[in-house]
């Protein structure tokens, strides 16, 4: 599995889920799976059914976490030593868009912390992609499905 990228908070989140997902869950999906069990036919047992499947979600979603974990790279950021003046993943990005007034604010780490809802966008969306490596102050052009749109790097900052 390559590497991923998280940022400590990421790696947080996402070690707390599996240890929810090993302590707590696991066992309740178990107890679910022993009282269907206890119902009497299984071939035609719904709760049965719905059990297994959510140990089968349960199990793929641990051994899917533990890979990640294993294989993370966890963004670390140094004030004192690192540089922040360029766009990096863990990074805290404004972009304005050409001839508009207002900053949007971007967070930009690793794919499986991303969440663009909440302005968490991956180092590998068309968005990060184009801004990694680039400085306030700096355009940069960005290749959408309905064409390119520029938009200039106000802020670079780590939160």
């Amino acid at each position: 599995m390559p590497t991923s990228y998280l940022t400590k908070n990421g790696y947080i989140k996402l070690q707390k889920e599996l240890d929810e997902l090993r302590s707590n869950k696991r066992s309740e999906v178990a107890e679910r799976l022993r009282e269907a069990m206890e119902g009497g036919e299984l071939i035609e047992n719904a709760e049965y059914e719905s059990a297994k499947n959510e140990q089968s979600f349960v199990e793929g979603r641990i051994s899917e976490l533990k890979q990640l974990l294993a294989n993370a790279h966890i963004i670390d950021y140094d004030e004192e030593n690192g540089d922040n003046s360029y766009v990096q993943v863990g990074s805290t990005v404004y972009l304005r868009e050409d001839g508009e007034k207002r900053s949007d604010k971007y967070v930009i780490v690793g794919a499986a912390e991303a969440d663009p809802r909440n302005g968490m966008i991956s180092n590998e969306s068309p968005i990060g992609k184009a801004v990694l490596g680039h400085k306030a102050g700096e355009e940069v052009e960005i290749e959408t499905p309905d064409g390119s749109i520029k938009f200039r790097i106000t802020t670079v900052k780590y939160e």
